[in-house]
């Protein structure tokens, strides 16, 4: 079978050249047993090509098994895919059988597979090695013969960097990889996919299919889509619904893309990826420290001149306003001071002339990376209101990530 009937019996939409090779690659890849590591950034369709591999296997008759790493609490995670013996566990009141074991014979899908927990990851490593596992609570050893296709949609280089993921486990599922391609890489292909969607969308709510006008259409095709296909899919459906009008204009349609005007920007912009955006942040934070640490060292100066040479008596009027202003303008809130708090007491008479004395306490603030992270943490379930999904999208990290710290940090929310 070659790409273009792949293409129409699984419903893909595209001509650019990073979409066909990856159909290709999983079509030749196929027959064999080799583990596939597919990467690609999230919306843009990945969860198709496992099922594109499995169909045109020997194992297609065999049960085909897609699991969410990602969604499973850590907890849990070993016994769903390994199985587990009656008592293994609080609640474990019968045997159950793992996906590893159900799947024998077939193809399990791992998406997000760099959410696995290390401990888990030493299993899985067993697994596609030797084809061994042994369920949770048990001694004994059982085997399967399953073929592994695994998805993630982060760096997957960077978290073996970062000691997240195991080396050895990473080579051992990125035999043959695939990379899917972001729809702002496909640009050729966006009003493809836009056409579509809109007459499936018609078809379905029974009303005439959109159209775009012809500056609506370039709007469309330069527009970032950090969402990808799911992003575009959503949109469609949405004017689908809510617009009267069948033909999209320019105007009606930037109400419906978040930021459209900064798909103008230069398209070395377009390359920035979440590698770059976690460096940049990493360097933001770093600026921050670094200007509270100067502000520190300037108000530890001032307290050293006072204590070495300044009498309090001789601080004026201009000198009282100057260090107040230097503590207010700062406008930073310290926690966990390294060192006791320091009284700094400073003279200055009011409008009256009658002598007022003020004091402003010098602290030392903590640098300590743990404490900042807790403090960034905190806010963003507070600007969210407790919800952990959107404060986690906020901070750059997985809701796992976010529910084990906040569990580390004994946050209460």
């Amino acid at each position: 079978m070659d790409v273009q009937q792949v293409k129409q019996r699984f419903g893909i939409i595209g001509n650019t050249y990073g979409l066909l090779r990856a159909i290709d690659i999983a079509i030749q890849v196929a027959p064999t047993d080799l583990t596939v590591l597919i990467s690609g950034e999230s919306g843009t369709g990945k969860e198709t090509f496992p099922k594109i591999i499995h169909q045109h296997s020997s194992r297609k008759h065999g049960q085909y098994i897609a699991v969410n790493c990602g969604a499973i609490p850590e907890g849990t995670i070993d016994s769903e895919l390994f199985g587990h013996e009656k008592g293994a566990f609080t609640g474990a009141t019968d045997t159950r059988k793992g996906y590893f074991e159900v799947a024998d014979n077939g193809t399990i899908f791992l998406d997000e597979i760099a959410e696995l927990p290390l401990s888990t990851q030493v299993r899985l490593l067993r697994v596609l090695e030797s084809g061994e596992f042994i369920r949770v609570g048990s001694s004994k050893v059982m085997k399967t013969n399953v073929r592994v296709v695994a998805a993630s949609n982060v760096n997957m280089v960077k978290a073996v960097d970062e000691g997240k993921f195991r080396e050895d486990l990473y080579y051992r599922l990125n035999t043959v990889p695939i990379h899917v391609p972001p729809l702002r890489e496909r640009k050729e292909d966006v009003y493809l996919l836009f056409r579509k969607f809109a007459t499936d969308f018609a078809d379905k709510f029974r009303m005439p299919a959109l159209t775009l006008s012809a500056e609506a259409k370039e709007i469309l095709e330069n527009y970032r889509w950090p969402g990808n296909v799911r992003q575009l899919k959503n949109i469609t459906e949405q004017i689908s619904i809510l617009e009267e009008s069948r033909e999209v204009s320019a105007n009606t349609l930037k109400k419906y893309l978040p930021q459209a005007e900064s798909s103008k920007l230069p398209a070395l912009y377009k390359k920035i990826d979440e590698q770059t955006f976690n460096s940049e942040r990493e360097i933001l934070y770093k600026v921050l420290f670094d200007m509270k640490n100067d502000m520190t060292d300037l108000k530890r100066l001032v307290h050293d001149l006072m204590n070495h040479g300044i009498e309090k008596t001789h601080l004026n009027e201009d000198h009282a306003r100057i260090i107040k202003n230097l503590y207010e303008d700062t406008n930073l809130t310290y926690t966990k001071p390294s060192e006791p708090q320091t009284a700094v007491i400073i003279n200055r008479e009011d409008d009256s002339g009658i002598q007022i004395e003020d004091t402003e306490e010098f602290i030392e603030e903590s640098l300590s990376l743990t404490d900042k992270e807790k403090e960034m943490i905190i806010k963003a379930l507070e600007k969210h209101n407790g919800k952990r999904k959107q404060a986690a999208d906020d901070l750059g990290i997985s809701e796992r990530t976010l529910y084990r710290k906040i569990k580390e940090y004994d946050i209460d929310l």
